[in-house]
């Protein structure tokens, strides 16, 4: 998994309080990428079934995964 998606899936675990637009538009502003590829990587979200219109039990797990990932 590219790592642009891998962030996006660990920011939208990391902000639950935030819709997902608003989730794509900070890691816009923080140049991570373009909101028009954001929006690509939050659709092979939906279609690998990682988000519905929050994180599915499987997003959360690998979510979950990811964030230990990054912290070591």
């Amino acid at each position: 998994m590219r790592l642009e998606k891998r962030v996006l899936l660990l920011a939208l675990y990391k902000h639950p309080e935030l819709c997902a637009q608003e989730v794509l538009r900070m890691l816009e502003n923080s140049k991570l990428f373009t909101l028009k590829e954001g929006k690509r990587l939050l659709k092979e979200l939906r279609r690998e079934e990682y988000f519905g219109s929050s994180l599915t039990p499987k997003g959360v797990a690998l979510a979950k995964s990811i964030e230990e990932e990054f912290r070591l």
